[in-house]
């Protein structure tokens, strides 16, 4: 009995593969070994950075929340610890924001918190 092979799965999967590399440079985009492997590589950094980003933009609101509160004569970690002294349930996004967009209200939880 003949060999049976399902040339129409193995394209469509060689098709989605290559669909996924478009954009790439060189052979990344339409060699099917190279391009697999570029798109393991790419979907393995993509999950990877999408719990680095968490990080990153927490790292970010820390240094606005820092700068605005120096310019009151307080450093962050001594804002965040009387913040919670105080029982202010403000998460570090909300003050960030606060700090860039609304330097009134911001002021006034410093002010609070002093």
């Amino acid at each position: 009995m003949p060999r049976s092979v399902n040339s129409v799965a193995s394209r469509a999967r060689r098709k989605k593969v290559l669909k996924q590399t478009k954009g790439n440079f060189g052979s990344r985009k339409n060699v099917i070994t190279v391009a697999k492997n570029t798109l393991d590589k790419g979907l393995g950094y993509a999950y990877r950075d999408r719990k680095a980003k968490k990080g990153e933009f927490r790292a970010l609101w820390i240094q606005r929340i820092n700068a605005g509160v120096r310019q009151y004569g307080m450093s962050y970690s001594q804002f965040i610890g009387n913040l919670e002294k105080k029982g202010i349930e403000l998460n570090r996004k909300t003050l960030a924001d606060l700090a860039m967009n609304h330097p009134e209200a911001f002021r006034a939880i410093v002010e609070k918190v002093k």
